[in-house]
């Protein structure tokens, strides 16, 4: 359901529908493997009343104890579940066994390269969230655990695709724009405050609730921090990753950023966003030694550039950012009609590869939210405020921000009011577009044959939920590609090289 806002409504989902379980599963798996403590048995071997009989009170006490028991061990998976540097898999399967291969869901799903960034989304989507809450929560915990590759002080673009409306909407955080000759103008607040406050569903105090605690309680450098603080340094990061000896946290070191979390609590607790990030601009001058910072910030809820095919929609960011580079690659691509050429030739040789963060969202009912942001290079200026505990970026008004933005949404038939939606979007290489595009070919390339068959029997149907277009997508050099897609009424997510980014659903 969509209201006059835009924003995009959904009922809160159990984790369990008795519904999607085939009558020959649920006789199966009816029996419980332990009694429930709290349900009255017949009187050939259960309980009755606590008084009724000699010996009652120790079963109670018993029972409460598996209880406690069963209890710690949940706790426990969530949370090594949250802070596992893996790939995830999928939540526990629901009481009656029916569950799919990892990376398919029945609801809805999360994929980004933090784990514990990809537990955070999917807590919101449990708790009553539509995809961008779940996407900005996810975006706004990266900002605190991956600061080599976003932050507040990244620029960011969107593509959120409504499945209510059929529409998709691209956003942007408005041109590059310089604080201090090198140092950009922190972006990200009021880019994501804008994209939620229009289709967002949870209050926005909720999504910055968990990135706030991360910074403030602390959390668990990851591989890719560690690894990009191995090969940059930490010149200008300290002492926030640093050791006490100026060395480089390592892998499961803790890290807190305190100043950071006064920030988003500070975010979370005004009343107009504008006079929060105003009051992180003036911090920021205060660092710099400014007197006041004199631009304003642009972000934009605009069209999506779209491109009709026979296969369906395709939607892509506007200019400035590659979307209007991907759709001339892929019209030329799928025109063709002689031999087609290498849609992944050698990429230009460019001066620095410029480094972005990814993630995705995306629920059975086909609404999808794709984000990309970066700080031009690594660690992006390596100016560390004191004030705030961001990191600045080096994204200036020269900087060529199109070889790493161009997320695609490609919606089958408009005529067919359940077809399938696919969603990707890369990262780490200056050849984005060439990448992205020969995901997309190497998708539609495969038969689609044997999906329509599947169709025809409730068994196929759920083959179908298990083998559907979560395949790993080609992908031609270095870098990511993540795949998010609506198929078949479930949610599917998956990333290329495999393992590189955790997902998370239910």
């Amino acid at each position: 359901m969509e209201d006059p806002a835009g924003r995009v409504h959904y009922q809160q989902l159990l984790l369990w529908e008795q519904s999607l379980e085939s009558e020959e599963e649920e006789e199966e798996f009816s029996k419980p493997l332990v009694p429930d403590p709290w349900k009255p048995q017949d009187s050939s071997g259960s309980w009755k009343e606590a008084g009724t009989r000699p010996g009652a009170w120790p079963q109670l006490v018993v029972a409460l104890l598996l209880l406690a028991v069963g209890f710690s061990l949940a706790t426990w998976q969530l949370h090594t579940r949250g802070s596992s540097t893996g790939t995830l898999g999928p939540v526990a399967p629901p009481p009656s066994g029916h569950s799919h291969r990892p990376g398919v869901y029945h609801h809805g799903a999360v994929i980004s390269p933090a784990a514990t960034c990809s537990h955070l989304g999917q807590e919101l989507l449990v708790a009553g969230g539509n995809v961008v809450d779940a996407g900005v929560g996810a975006a706004l915990c990266l900002a605190v655990v991956h600061p080599h590759a976003t932050g507040l002080g990244a620029m960011f673009w969107g593509l959120f695709h409504n499945s209510s409306s059929g529409n998709s909407t691209a956003l942007t955080s408005g041109p590059a724009q310089s604080l201090v000759p090198g140092q950009g103008l922190p972006l990200a607040l009021p880019a994501l405050h804008l994209l939620h406050t229009r289709f967002g569903r949870l209050p926005w105090p909720r999504l910055l609730a968990g990135p706030t605690a991360l910074a403030r309680e602390g959390f668990l450098v990851d591989t890719p921090l560690a690894q990009a603080l191995a090969a940059h340094g930490t010149k200008g990061l300290c002492p926030l990753l640093c050791h006490t000896d100026g060395t480089p946290l390592g892998p499961g070191d803790r890290a807190t950023n305190p100043k950071l979390a006064a920030v988003l609590r500070k975010a979370a607790l005004t009343p107009a966003p504008d006079f929060a990030w105003n009051a992180l601009l003036s911090l920021l001058a205060k660092d710099l030694g400014l007197e006041g910072p004199s631009a304003e910030p642009v972000p934009t809820l605009e069209p999506a550039l779209k491109l009709p095919l026979a296969q369906g929609i395709l939607f892509t960011t506007p200019s400035p950012s590659a979307g209007p580079e991907l759709l001339a690659l892929l019209q030329a691509a799928l025109q063709s009609k002689g031999p087609s050429s290498d849609p992944c030739p050698p990429p230009l040789p460019a001066p620095e590869t410029p480094v972005s963060s990814v993630l995705a969202t995306v629920d059975s009912s086909g609404s999808v939210l794709l984000l990309v942001s970066s700080l031009n290079s690594s660690f992006g200026s390596r100016h560390l405020s004191p004030s705030t505990g961001v990191l600045l970026s080096n994204l200036v008004a020269k900087s060529e921000i199109s070889t790493w933005a161009c997320p695609l949404i490609l919606r089958g038939s408009p005529d067919d009011t359940e077809a399938d939606v696919l969603g990707l979007v890369a990262s780490g290489t200056p050849a984005v577009t060439r990448v992205t595009t020969h995901a997309l070919l190497s998708h539609l390339a495969r038969p689609q044959t044997q999906a329509k068959h599947q169709h025809q029997h409730q068994h196929e149907h759920q083959h179908q939920a298990q083998q559907g277009p979560t395949e790993s997508p080609s992908v031609c050099g270095q870098g990511t590609v993540l795949q998010v897609a609506a198929h078949a009424e479930h949610a599917h997510v998956s990333g290329v090289p495999n393992g590189c980014c955790p997902y998370q659903g239910f």
